[in-house]
């Protein structure tokens, strides 16, 4: 990355389920990437298992960030199903308006952090959807990161651990269309 660039200089491109043999190694490697420090973790090894289950999903929606033909971030999810969204049970009552975006993924090259990327390739992501609300999960060892979803409009309802060797994370729900900045 040049040092002069910024997000703005990033080409947006958006991907469905049809997409996903073009674009699964690039996710693959964007993750591989931004996570190198935590690599050797069991669960993060698991990432492939993620994009082909969330990628299987018909109605999986994923925008990537590219600095020309290089693939820098991503952000991914899908529909909940309608009824049942997990979320309900970390909110008494849970809001009239519960149709949910499951934001599943969200992964910056570690060239590409603080310049505005995990923002643009979230917001073009959750830009123009039709459910209400978007919920994801924040590894809770990561306060800096929840803040920025906060800084977003997201708000923690609770907390959850979804898997046995995987971290304890803040349910995060925040109300579609995300407020501006």
């Amino acid at each position: 990355m040049e040092a002069s660039l910024t997000a703005a200089d990033l080409d947006i491109r958006h991907f469905a389920h049809t997409d996903l043999a073009q674009i699964r190694q690039a996710l693959i490697d964007v993750h591989a990437d931004a996570y190198a420090d935590v690599m050797d973790d069991e669960f993060n090894q698991r990432f492939p298992w993620f994009v082909d289950h969330w990628g299987g999903h018909p109605e999986f929606a994923c925008v990537m960030a590219f600095d020309g033909q290089e693939p820098v971030a991503f952000a991914y999810g899908a529909p909940a199903n309608p009824g049942r969204e997990w979320w309900r049970e970390h909110l008494t009552p849970a809001p009239e308006k519960s149709r949910t975006f499951s934001f599943s993924e969200l992964a910056v090259r570690t060239a590409w952090r603080k310049t505005g990327t995990a923002e643009l390739v979230s917001r073009a992501l959750l830009e123009g959807r039709e459910e209400d609300l978007a919920v994801l999960l924040v590894d809770l060892e990561h306060p800096k990161v929840q803040q920025m979803y906060e800084g977003w409009g997201f708000r923690q309802v609770g907390d959850r651990q979804p898997f046995p060797d995987s971290p304890v994370y803040a349910v995060m729900l925040a109300e579609l269309p995300l407020s501006a900045r």
